[in-house]
């Protein structure tokens, strides 16, 4: 019996350091906002889904990821709304739906993004090595949060598109917040002053959630030469992290060559590091705001052209063994129903009929057959056996956290 359960160890074990995780889901940061709003979500086939984070575990989704910003009040958008007790309860459903969660720090009161990385009206009057602990301690305060209702993320992005640089100063400032940016023509001061930020909060990151994967998101993608010479400076000023985050648009980006040109020249450069695409999304009807790029000849604004270019997408990343994550953006808008200011032209569900459009269920060929299978759990039955990678079978159930053996099923213990 020992030897029939070692050689499931070793096979999982060896399916482990064979295959990486890879994660398919999207940004769900909106979903509590519908359900309270009463939408209805349904299958294909029109019936209503009661469990919608169980559904999409069933259709093939394995993560999600939820956005946080530090005191949402301070801005009138509706969907900026996510602030730390907000993210507890939807993280900790994400969790208990045997989910994976990524985490995205805005570190800002409204949204982040290249153009905008305006710093929380708290902490608008700090210096440079004060706003350093403060990135420290509110990370740190959020992980604690987060980890004793359990909801642990899994993924953590240390800022959101922060290509370059984060926490600028307040949008009011004289200058516009221009000072603390990240250009390529930049100074010293402004990257080491950016350098100094991330690594407070990566610090954090590992000292309270050790096993989580760490971030750092761009959208250059079109710009590879500013790309590549982001990750130089990372490298070589000793920023901890372990995944390229990567926002694509076609609406915004150019076509999928570009992407995949993008990835091919991080691969070559080296770096050591996988690669996820944490934002994505394709209208199903019209252009999205502020389009720059015309794809619709090769993939109209309809439910098909849609679908065809999820295929495509996913087909290409899966011909590049470095990418390991795929996340659609704002995939749960169903309606708006007062919920936002707006709707998402690119969601994946239908406003009218409350069913998945056919690229929702495109996305799962991304999770490969040959990736592992590792359950987490809080609370599992005490009367099942449990053992341990050394074969030997426990008393009760583990108390430490850890990989286990139970049911011929790996279980990971928090």
């Amino acid at each position: 019996m020992k030897k029939r359960l070692l050689t499931i160890v070793l096979g999982a074990i060896t399916s482990i350091c064979s295959a990486q995780q890879h994660y398919v889901g999207g940004d769900i940061s909106m979903l509590p906002k519908y359900e309270n709003a009463g939408v209805v979500y349904k299958d294909k086939n029109g019936k209503t889904v009661g469990d919608i984070l169980a559904f999409f575990r069933q259709e093939g989704f394995n993560a999600m990821r939820v956005r946080l910003f530090v005191d949402p009040t301070k801005d009138s958008e509706k969907a900026v709304c996510q602030d730390l007790d907000y993210v507890k309860t939807l993280g900790k459903r994400i969790k208990e739906a045997g989910l994976a969660l990524m985490l995205d720090f805005h570190y800002s009161d409204t949204w982040a993004d290249p153009g905008k990385q305006w710093t929380p009206d708290a902490w608008k009057n700090l210096n440079d090595a004060d706003l350093a602990t403060k990135i420290y301690d509110y990370t740190k305060d959020c992980l604690q949060q987060l980890k004793a209702v359990g909801a642990t993320p899994d993924l953590i992005q240390t800022g959101n598109e922060i290509s370059y640089g984060m926490l600028w100063g307040t949008k009011a400032a004289a200058d516009d917040g221009k000072t603390n940016r990240c250009f390529t023509s930049s100074s010293a001061a402004n990257w080491n002053r950016f350098f100094n930020l991330l690594k407070h909060a990566g610090q954090a990151c590992r000292e309270e959630c050790p096993n989580a994967k760490i971030i750092l998101h761009s959208e250059r993608v079109p710009k590879t030469s500013v790309l590549t010479d982001y990750f130089d400076r990372m490298q070589k000023n000793g920023v901890d992290y372990d995944i390229i985050g990567l926002s694509y648009y076609p609406a915004f980006h150019g076509n999928l060559a570009t992407l995949e040109n993008a990835v091919k020249i991080l691969e070559d450069k080296g770096y050591g590091k996988d690669i996820m695409i944490v934002e994505t999304g394709y209208s199903y009807a019209w252009a999205l705001g502020g389009t720059t790029f015309d794809y619709t000849g090769t993939y109209p604004y309809t439910e098909e052209g849609q679908r065809k270019f999820t295929a495509d997408l996913v087909a290409m990343l899966n011909r590049h063994s470095s990418v390991k994550g795929l996340f659609w953006w704002w995939p749960e808008d169903n309606g708006n129903k007062n919920v936002t200011n707006n709707w998402w032209n690119a969601a994946l569900y239908d406003h009218n009929t409350g069913k998945p459009y056919s690229a929702f269920y495109e996305l799962k060929a991304f999770v490969k057959s040959t990736d592992a299978s590792v359950t987490t759990v809080n609370n599992i039955d005490r009367d099942q056996h449990w053992y341990n990678l050394q074969g030997m079978r426990l008393d009760t159930r583990p108390q430490r956290r850890g990989l286990y053996i139970t049911n011929h099923k790996k279980v990971f213990v928090k």
